[in-house]
């Protein structure tokens, strides 16, 4: 009976590690997050497989750190909540969310380069030649704009997109 309480009491820890866990984690999160907000989302957005390995050690690096001694079934709990939860709070309140995830940049504009906005994103010429190919553009003079995306995809723009007017009426069997 002894060792049966002994085993549930390491299997749900102590009030004090299970707090200290929750704190760890939060300080984890908000630092991983601010590190990735200033990295750059082209980081983010198109993986290699150095970045991939990156993350994966950087996540178990972290480990411990986070929950430190307590490898209780509670503490590993109160961990993911914590996660959880911080990531639910950032995703809907849309001023932390537009702070952590930035918002568009615009590096073409009309047919010219802003180089500015290339080099603060960490994007070189050959990457954004490299994006306008991928969406049938062969020149920057033939971009009317090119736009970072918060995910870190590239929208491009052509020059020659034909503005389309529609002026038909729809009608819908709904209202009959």
């Amino acid at each position: 009976m002894q060792t049966l309480i002994h085993h549930l009491s390491e299997a749900l820890g102590n009030g004090w590690t299970i707090g200290f866990t929750a704190f760890r984690v939060a300080v984890i999160y908000l630092v991983l997050l601010l590190a990735f907000r200033f990295l750059g989302r082209r980081v983010l957005a198109q993986m290699t497989p150095f970045d991939l390995l990156t993350l994966l050690l950087l996540s178990n690096a972290v480990q411990n750190a986070m929950i430190g001694p307590d490898n209780s079934l509670v503490g590993g709990l109160v961990g993911a909540a914590v996660l959880l939860g911080a990531d639910r709070v950032i995703g809907r309140k849309k001023r932390l969310r537009r702070f952590f995830e930035g918002e568009p940049v615009v590096l073409i504009s009309h047919g010219h380069l802003i180089e500015e906005h290339l080099k603060r994103e960490g994007i070189d010429v050959d990457e954004l030649l490299a994006a306008l190919h991928e969406h049938g553009v062969e020149q920057i003079e033939k971009v009317e704009a090119a736009i970072l995306e918060i995910n870190g995809s590239i929208s491009v723009v052509p020059e020659d997109v034909p503005t389309v007017h529609r002026l038909r009426k729809v009608h819908s069997n709904r209202n009959r």
